[in-house]
């Protein structure tokens, strides 16, 4: 038995004294005896004297415990450092906020609760070692699932492509590349992954058809944000909670929207404009956008929930089109949160485009033809090191993610024109 759970015990039996010296007393309806009050006083100092030594004992007790535990954590700057899970139902297993996590990613790299969350690397192999900014994959910390949703949801007034394009989940294992029918199938077919539609008359046999099936392939690529800190911020996590969530979110959401709209393919997802699959509509006027420009772009578009992607300084030019009887085709929202529309399809403002005048800077799209390929992530890490003199902490998130649009070329329709579901309006024909 230990000191403490024996102090409790000889306190337990002072609170039975104790309750014995007024029992009889109080049974009999009358005051207590001299013997009876002294008895009850000595009984309740007994047990302010157990209380101090229980007191004592705790703190000791606690100290031992938190010194076992450290000794059993390899500090985290220590390479293969292993940070285990403390043990039983006392340790706290979430984190508050956000914030608390990061500080716990800054400040106490031995925290039970971040134990779970190392990162692993690209086979599988758990990576507990000390979370440097220059090890590119192989540091940081995953966000906990309970903030994970949270730092992942995507409002559809703050990002354009993710929240209307098709997701592909992780799945495990989350960063290997997966391969897919590609919905373009050239002229005379379908545009539904090489699916083939025969007539069969009653007793005939069924055709036999060879599909040269074009596929697509998906790999998600590491990107990684960072945002320097001070530490004083950082301590302060409660504070630091309501400002670098949304931050990180913000700058995660913006550089996917980029990519998703522009990236060339390079270690990074293939942007919908730089598809195979764009279509191109030579604009009548220069640096112009015209009625006859947007309803040529709409007799080629081919795709589901249509949006209009637009530069921001194109607004003053589209709000005044008119179609050939001279009425207006840009309609004002009614309702708060709803887009206005042009021609009846809903319109996205966004500095992502290209330059007024140029390629792309609008766009008639439909993006759930375009794929995103989630991996894993995102992963949180933090460094002292870069700007230790200055008090200040490089907080870096970084994640994994692919994308490309589902058809690789054009659509030929049964008519043999060419149909898509990128259309953009490029300058004029030479």
């Amino acid at each position: 038995m230990n000191k403490l759970q024996k102090l409790r015990e000889e306190r337990a039996a002072q609170v039975d004294k104790m309750d014995k010296a007024c029992a009889t007393a109080k049974s009999e309806d009358r005051e207590m005896t001299e013997s009876e009050v002294t008895a009850f006083d000595e009984a309740d100092a007994a047990i302010k004297e157990i209380d101090k030594k229980i007191a004592s004992a705790s703190r000791f007790e606690k100290a031992a415990s938190e010194k076992s535990n450290q000794e059993r954590i390899i500090p985290a700057a220590s390479r293969n450092a292993s940070i285990p899970r403390i043990p039983g139902d006392g340790a706290p297993r979430e984190f508050d906020s956000m914030g608390e996590f990061i500080h716990a990613v800054r400040f106490r790299q031995n925290d039970p609760r971040l134990a779970s969350l190392f990162k692993d690397d690209v086979m599988g192999h758990e990576m507990r070692g000390e979370q440097r900014m220059d090890t590119g994959s192989s540091g940081g910390f995953a966000v906990p699932t309970q903030f994970r949703e949270e730092l992942l949801m995507v409002d559809p007034e703050e990002a354009v492509v993710r929240p209307r394009a098709t997701i592909i989940a992780a799945g495990d294992p989350p960063d290997s590349e997966i391969s897919m029918p590609a919905l373009n199938q050239g002229a005379g077919s379908n545009r539904y992954g090489g699916v083939s539609v025969s007539w069969i008359g009653e007793g005939d046999d069924k055709p036999e058809t060879t599909v040269g099936l074009k596929e697509i392939t998906l790999k998600p690529y590491e990107a990684a944000a960072t945002l320097v800190v001070t530490d004083k911020l950082l301590r302060n996590w409660k504070a630091a909670n309501s400002i670098l969530p949304a931050l990180l979110t913000g700058a995660m959401r913006q550089e996917e929207d980029y990519q998703f709209l522009r990236g060339d393919g390079n270690k990074k997802p293939l942007g919908l404009f730089n598809s195979g699959a764009v279509l191109s509509v030579n604009r009548t006027t220069a640096n112009r956008i015209k009625f006859a420009d947007v309803s040529k772009m709409m007799n080629q578009f081919k795709g589901k929930n249509p949006v209009w992607l637009c530069a921001k300084y194109s607004r003053d030019q589209l709000v005044t089109l008119e179609d050939t009887q001279g009425h207006l085709v840009w309609t004002y929202s009614a309702r708060e949160g709803l887009p206005d529309t042009l021609m009846g399809i809903p319109v996205i403002f966004t500095e992502l485009q290209p330059a007024l005048g140029t390629k792309g800077d609008l766009a008639l799209v439909s993006l759930s033809d375009y794929l995103i390929k989630d991996g894993s992530g995102p992963f949180v890490a933090a460094s002292e090191h870069v700007l230790f003199r200055q008090n200040k902490t490089v907080i870096k998130i970084s994640w994994n993610v692919d994308g490309q649009a589902w058809l690789n070329g054009p659509l030929v329709g049964r008519d043999g024109n060419n149909y898509s579901p990128f259309i953009l309006l490029d300058i004029p024909a030479a």
